[in-house]
């Protein structure tokens, strides 16, 4: 048998094996940790430092592993000499199951129509590069941890992305009076669950960087419910009837960051994107 043969043999050999162990494997369930919820003035104390761990940032839908710019062959940003960079795997996006429920989302065709072009002008327009405020309910599920504050008074939000923060007010204060990134919040208690009702968009961010947007009529209501001491159940509903035709639903575990000292960090983005977006600016370029 010829060498090239028998690396043909053995590639095929390795591939179907690897199908086998992926098909007959037995499935993976998360395995919480045992204890009490612990509680706060009778309700559960949310207090910590929380984290999604998923790729819902990259694509809120189920999506097979690709390059971050599916219209080219591999991940590439231009740079002002006209040439590109290529970042190989390190630029590509991880497969991922998705986090909305039933992994539909009801655009209207004009909502559609701005996905699709969103997607063909990714580096252009995603909010995420520029370093805007990530939005509601993004920056849960963004690729950084954030610190919940309770108290009976209040609700504070602290997220490392760009330093964003959320007063989450007890009572509803009313409309908000301007658009804003990330909105306007309250809070009330369905049993164990806690409820956040958000409203007062802008229609500048979006839900991940396939393109999904939405546009100022969106409210969020998200419902955050401890599971185990270390563990939330976290549903956002979307209502925008300005961008689809329904109200949809997303879900996802978050989990407590229980290493020692952890703690948030500071991820204050606008210097990394100073050159990115007023270089073009300069008298004399950047070499």
């Amino acid at each position: 048998m010829r060498w090239t043969s028998v690396v043909q043999v053995s590639v095929v050999a390795c591939a179907a094996a690897a199908t086998f162990a992926l098909v007959s494997s037995p499935k993976v369930e998360g395995q919480a940790r045992a204890g009490a919820i612990p509680r706060l003035n009778g309700k559960p104390d949310l207090n910590g430092l929380w984290q999604a761990i998923n790729t819902a940032n990259y694509d809120i839908q189920a999506h097979s592993a690709k390059p971050a710019l599916a219209m080219r062959p591999g991940p590439v940003v231009p740079v002002p000499a006209k040439e590109v960079v290529a970042f190989g795997a390190v630029g590509a996006v991880p497969s991922g199951a998705g986090v909305v429920e039933g992994d539909e989302l009801p655009y209207t065709p004009e909502g559609l129509a701005k996905k699709q072009q969103n997607q063909a002008n990714w580096l252009a327009r995603d909010p995420e590069i520029k370093c805007y405020l990530p939005g509601v309910p993004r920056a849960t599920y963004m690729p950084f941890p954030f610190q919940i504050v309770q108290s009976s008074a209040a609700t504070f939000v602290a997220y490392e992305y760009a330093g964003a923060v959320r007063h989450i007010y007890p009572k509803d204060p009313g409309p908000a009076q301007i658009d804003s990134w990330m909105g306007l919040s309250h809070s009330t208690w369905e049993g164990d669950t806690f409820v956040v009702h958000s409203s007062g968009f802008n229609d500048q961010s979006w839900f991940d960087r396939a393109g999904n947007h939405h546009s100022e009529k969106m409210k969020v209501t998200e419902r955050f419910t401890m599971t185990g001491p270390d563990h939330i159940n976290y549903e956002a509903t979307i209502d925008d009837p300005g961008t689809f035709t329904r109200p949809w639903k997303m879900r996802m575990p978050l989990y407590r960051r229980v290493e020692q000292n952890a703690q948030l960090g500071q991820f204050k983005c606008v210097e990394f994107v100073t050159e990115l977006m007023y270089g073009h600016l300069r008298k004399e370029p950047l070499k």
